[in-house]
């Protein structure tokens, strides 16, 4: 009988969706999501007065996202529809642009179109498996890609011959290496990812780069005849961890020489437009969990490296040359916020360029210093933006959902800080009802990041701002272990997750209450992935809130560890689960669902390989046993996503939305 109430709940909530826009109030009502847009990664021309950029769109009927491209001036005007497809790259005469679509016979090719041409674009590729990465030759007679390329495999049985007519099963898949198998792709095909070559006008790929190795993406020098990568290419690579080097191939000999040898990654290697150095990130090798990138530039024969940002406590990351080769831009986190930052390539202070309360995330920069990006800020969602070095303000280009968000009120916002244990300060926000009135009492949802080391921002929401037109205030904050705030606080969940974030994060909702607007009967709690740890954690630790979603939680540490995507997590912690298990049990919220009273939903894709559905049913099964409350709820055909661009169809997201919500709802004390 509770379940089928459960479900009639829903029912009526997706019933109330659908016809929220009769709602004079016109708040973000959930429906809106199906004709929400996204931009993506624009791409500013050499010349500076042209900028192509991917337009991502959903189709309702098919239940999937589809990609465009579409092309602008640089001041915005004659903003429109190119071609479909996905990540467009310039050439460096700016007379072409590569890009991937799907293509003939099957899957997504490479395609070339020539701008001054009315056709949509010549595919040069027949692949079997997806092209990434591409990239331009300076001389325009090449592009370079990755692919991943199938290993053989050691293990081989020969079957006895088929029966005429018998339909025997599909082969068995053997497996032979420590990561077999990837979030949002599935079992790995049994290979690994290389470097190719095409010619400009097609035919058939040159494969670059041999071995059992991955290799990240191609970046060409001036001469037209080198490409630089990062890549682990050493003995048992399956096994190096934070062991990436940048190499250097000469693409006529296919020789390759290591430019970099310190212990520790190096990677994003990025040429100077004078072909003379090199920019790159990296770190020294250490037993921390959490690292702060350091930018490096070293000469293009790998002499001469040194750090520039020795001082600067904070990630560099989307690296790009100034035209006259004197100066390195970059972007960082910092406090919620991404902004554009610079150095010198001698080194000296460290500029910060713009200063906004947002989160700016640059894509590229023209020959005369013009640079793109994709903007986003509390009530804004992400469009493209452009700005000059002269003039640091990012001005916007496009409001591909300006037409959806007209006339509606959506909550304010309001940055806090607050104090935690151990006289640590701790950032949130607050989303609060497009109607709020601090007279009355609203429900709280404490909504927890993943990761753990990742980063809230300022960015717009549009989950945050459903819930909030739905009457709820909404918490989200950065508890110790996020990043944006240094290598200290990003490190101080070292081998104590969950920990003392869990205090940070009961002191947010303890400062929200005090404000006297919060309903504290009604307190509420959720987050995916290293949310949904903290989720489960929680439940075992208090019984303060009305009910909780845990998100494809982490629930048993010692599991886990051997049934992720990648074997990096068994470094996590001091000892290896055999040799003694005492830590995983003691940080794993299996352990504690003894004290659990909270109603506890669960919700994890069907698919997802990062934290997998095994983790969730084991804390389902435990709550079952114990009579608390709780259902299991299974995304069909989803991985580990569940941001808007994470989720492969736009009906879950709104599943997501719904259940979690429901749940609430259902649960909500009078």
């Amino acid at each position: 009988m509770r379940q089928k109430t459960f479900f009639v709940a829903f029912l009526l909530a997706l019933a109330l969706c659908a016809n929220a826009q009769t709602d004079s109030s016109k708040k973000l009502t959930l429906d809106l999501f199906l004709d929400w847009e996204y931009v993506m990664n624009p791409q500013i021309s050499p010349d500076g007065t042209q900028i192509v950029y991917t337009r991502r769109w959903t189709d309702k009927i098919n239940d999937k996202y589809e990609n465009e491209v579409w092309i602008m001036n640089a001041d915005g005007s004659r903003n429109r529809f190119l071609f479909k497809g996905s990540s467009p790259v310039w050439s460096h005469d700016g007379k072409r642009i590569a890009y991937v679509a799907p293509g003939q016979p099957t899957g997504t090719q490479i395609f070339v179109k020539w701008m001054d041409a009315p056709d949509v674009g010549t595919q040069i590729t027949t692949l079997e498996r997806p092209p990434a990465n591409l990239a331009w030759s300076p001389d325009g007679k090449r592009i370079a890609f990755n692919m991943i390329v199938a290993a053989k495999s050691q293990l081989k049985v020969t079957m006895p011959p088929r029966p005429d007519g018998a339909k025997w099963t599909e082969p068995a898949r053997v497996i032979d290496r420590l990561n077999y198998r990837s979030d949002a792709s599935g079992y790995r095909p049994e290979g690994f990812m290389h470097i190719f070559v095409v010619g400009d006008t097609g035919g058939v790929p040159r494969q670059l780069t041999e071995g059992d190795y991955n290799h990240n993406a191609p970046e060409w020098m001036n001469d037209s005849n080198t490409i630089v990568f990062s890549a682990i290419r050493k003995p048992d690579a399956e096994y190096v961890r934070f062991g990436t080097e940048i190499y250097a191939m000469n693409v006529k000999t296919n020789q390759i020489r290591a430019l970099t040898d310190r212990d520790g990654p190096d990677q994003e290697p990025t040429i100077s437009p004078d072909g003379k150095r090199i920019a790159y990130i990296g770190f020294d090798r250490n037993s921390d969990t959490y690292n702060v990138q350091k930018l490096y530039v070293m000469d293009t024969d790998g002499q001469n490296k040194r750090v520039l940002t020795e001082t600067f406590d904070r990630s560099p990351f989307g690296l790009m040359w100034s035209a006259n080769s004197n100066d390195i831009y970059f972007a960082t986190e910092d406090k919620g916020t991404n902004n554009l930052y610079s150095v010198g390539r001698t080194g000296g202070a460290v500029r910060q360029i713009t200063k906004g309360n947002y989160q700016f995330l640059p894509s590229n920069m023209s020959n005369n210093g013009v640079i793109t990006g994709v903007l986003s800020d509390a009530k804004e969602p992400g469009d493209v933006v452009v700005m000059n070095l002269k003039q640091p303000a990012p001005r916007k280009l496009t409001s591909v959902n300006d037409d959806l968000l007209e006339g509606r009120k959506l909550g304010d916002v309001e940055e806090i800080w607050y104090d935690s244990v151990g006289g640590m300060k701790v950032q949130g926000w607050i989303v609060k009802p497009p109607d709020f009135n601090p007279s009355k009492k609203y429900p709280l949802i404490l909504y927890i990041h993943g990761g753990p080391h990742s980063m809230y921002g300022i960015g717009f929401n549009f989950e945050f701002q459903n819930h909030a037109a739905e009457n709820y205030v909404v918490l989200y904050t950065n508890p110790r272990g996020s990043t944006g705030y240094g290598k200290n606080y990003g490190n101080a969940i070292n081998n104590a997750y969950p920990g003392q974030d869990y205090d940070d994060l009961m002191r947010g909702v303890d400062e929200v209450i005090k404000r006297g607007y919060i309903d504290e009967k009604n307190l509420f709690v959720t987050g995916g992935s290293g949310g949904g740890v903290l989720t489960a954690w929680i439940v075992g630790h208090t019984d303060r809130f009305a009910a909780a979603v845990s998100m494809k939680p982490v629930i048993n540490w010692y599991s886990f560890v051997g049934t992720t995507d990648g074997a990096d997590w068994y470094y996590n912690f001091k000892k290896l689960p055999w040799e003694d298990p005492t830590e995983h049990l003691q940080r794993s919220p299996i352990t504690y669902v003894g004290n659990v009273k909270t109603p506890t939903m669960l919700l994890t894709g069907e698919l997802d390989l990062r934290t997998p559905m095994e983790q969730t049913e084991q804390y389902y099964r435990a709550l079952k046993m114990r009579k608390v409350p709780t259902a299991m709820v299974r995304l069909n055909d989803e991985y580990h996503g569940f941001n808007a661009l994470g989720l492969r169809h736009p009906s879950n997201r709104l599943s997501q939305i719904l259940y979690l919500r429901t749940w609430f709802e259902k649960y909500k004390r009078k």
